[in-house]
């Protein structure tokens, strides 16, 4: 009888030893393993909107606070259509490398609210887990250019890498590796067999379909994506085929689902960690619109302030501006350290030009040269001993999207200081703000804008007046009339120190004059 009874003891530890190895398995199936009943925090780190370099930084400060703070489960909230493929990369790589490494107790989720398409799907097959609201959708991560249609190998050259990133993925977190690659490329058929040892489906392309009849059911091969598309899943056929690890209707049932499969408990609300003020100004900043208009603003400040005398609220505006644009580049890391000098160093020697020098030379030309070598730079994310040059085509393709918001700002300054110096004279309320000559009675005498003023009231200048050039006009600089010394807009091209120029025009405290040619 003791025996017996030893032996049914024997069989319900061996029993339930076999129940705990199994719930186990089902638990680090997907690259975890819980301790029953551990009790453990959340915190969910929205990520929304386009995926670019501030939301990178975003994300790894978030991280580390959610950490700091006592979660181990990372929940990333993803509703995005995409964005900035090498941003999305930078992302993936810190999901899939770097989190493992420096925060092994940690366990990365992917909760898609609205849509995870593009670089947002990248995004979410690089944590360990997906779990999609009902009728979200995820996929179309076909890569796409600003600058037209990418074709041949060029196509190939920016698909290629996108796969080894979904590769890189798939094998790290145990997704269908063929249907990853059907998000990226429009070539890849992909069918679903079942494989008759495990009852379990696999995925297979096209090109690389199973021959063998005793372990696949290949003559039952369903077609799950053709070559004729991009893959783009709902949530329920994600679900189906093994991308999604559950669809649920809000996070706690996300949490619900976790901590049962798990076999975990979840302490408290999770920890709700947004993106603050700061790092969506610097986003919304660093977006090609608003660059475009910060361009735009930049060099039509500096256009108006050359064309009038003296300093004021345009040459701020375009200080302003380039501050602007120099810190959110800076802030969001790219721009380093020699690309700003490189900028400010070009903008002295400009000044330099403009003011110290007679005409246009060398030393403009130089400024001009490292303005642009500057901002340009600025436009892909590079270490300051490298060169700002694209070097790869995520690089390419984000450089090129820079280029166009740089090039809308040029094209739309080029156009609004046409339109000024056209039309804007004849506006009464604006005429001011851009000086033409006036015909008009020569003997009226006008207030003038005077550096130093006449030492009697006959000798204030009046139009008609000769004087002498006593700062290069660039169109703007002084004339000396008799002992007075007076702000002056050139008519013409820029007016060198010594030559006589006549008053044709006052305008409230402006004065246009005109170079006058002597007769031998």
């Amino acid at each position: 009888m003791q025996i017996m009874k030893n032996l049914l003891r024997d069989i319900v530890l061996v029993l339930l030893f076999l129940l705990i190895i199994a719930g186990g398995v089902t638990a680090s199936e997907y690259g975890y393993s819980g301790d029953s009943g551990r009790e453990t925090k959340a915190a969910v780190i929205t990520c929304k909107g386009d995926i670019d370099y501030g939301l990178h930084i975003s994300i790894k400060r978030r991280t580390k606070l959610a950490i700091n703070q006592g979660a181990t489960y990372l929940i990333y909230e993803i509703g995005t259509y995409g964005g900035l493929l090498k941003s999305a990369d930078d992302i993936s790589k810190y999901l899939i490398l770097d989190i493992p490494q420096f925060y092994p107790n940690a366990h990365t989720v992917a909760y898609v609210t609205t849509e995870a398409i593009s670089a947002g799907a990248l995004i979410s097959v690089s944590c360990k887990d997906i779990i999609m609201r009902e009728h979200t959708t995820i996929g179309d991560c076909a890569p796409i250019s600003l600058t037209g249609p990418i074709e041949g190998v060029e196509r190939e050259k920016v698909e290629s890498p996108t796969r080894g990133f979904f590769s890189r993925a798939a094998q790290a977190n145990n997704y269908p590796e063929a249907l990853l690659h059907a998000m990226v490329s429009i070539n890849i058929e992909v069918y679903r067999i079942k494989n008759l040892k495990t009852g379990e489906y696999e995925y297979f392309k096209g090109d690389g379909l199973p021959d063998d009849a005793n372990n696949y059911a290949v003559e039952q091969k369903e077609l799950v994506d053709s070559s004729d598309e991009i893959l783009t899943l709902t949530a329920s056929k994600a679900l189906e085929y093994g991308i999604a690890r559950a669809v649920v209707k809000d996070v706690n049932e996300a949490l619900a689902f976790l901590a049962e499969r798990d076999g975990v408990k979840f302490t408290s609300e999770p920890i709700i960690l947004e993106t603050t003020w700061s790092e969506e100004l610097s986003r919304w900043l660093n977006s090609s619109a608003v660059m475009a208009v910060l361009i735009l603003l930049a060099l039509l400040g500096v256009y108006i302030e050359f064309n009038t005398p003296g300093l004021g609220l345009p040459g701020l505006v375009a200080v302003i501006c380039f501050v602007i644009i120099i810190g959110s580049k800076y802030i969001s890391g790219l721009a380093n350290w020699i690309e700003v000098v490189l900028f400010f160093l070009g903008v002295i020697l400009l000044l330099i030009e403009l003011f110290l020098i007679p005409g246009f030379g060398i030393t403009g030309i130089t400024g001009i040269i490292f303005i642009l070598t500057g901002l340009f730079g600025m436009l892909i994310k590079n270490a300051p001993d490298e060169m700002p040059w694209p070097s790869n085509p995520l690089q390419w393709s984000d450089f090129n999207r820079g280029v166009i918001g740089l090039s809308a700002g040029l094209g739309g300054f080029i156009l609004c200081a046409w339109l000024l110096s056209k039309y804007l004279p004849k506006i009464p309320f604006l005429g001011g703000l851009v000086l033409v000559p006036d015909s008009s009675v020569r003997d009226i005498v006008m207030p003038v804008n005077m550096t130093r003023p006449a030492e009697s009231e006959t000798d204030t200048p009046r139009i008609g007046d000769i004087g002498e050039v006593i700062s290069t006009l660039r169109p703007t600089g002084k004339v000396k009339f008799g002992d007075a010394i007076v702000d002056v807009v050139a008519e013409g091209d820029f007016v060198n120190i010594g030559t006589s120029v006549e008053i044709t025009g006052i305008h409230g405290n402006r004065v246009v004059v005109k170079v006058v040619f002597k007769e031998f």
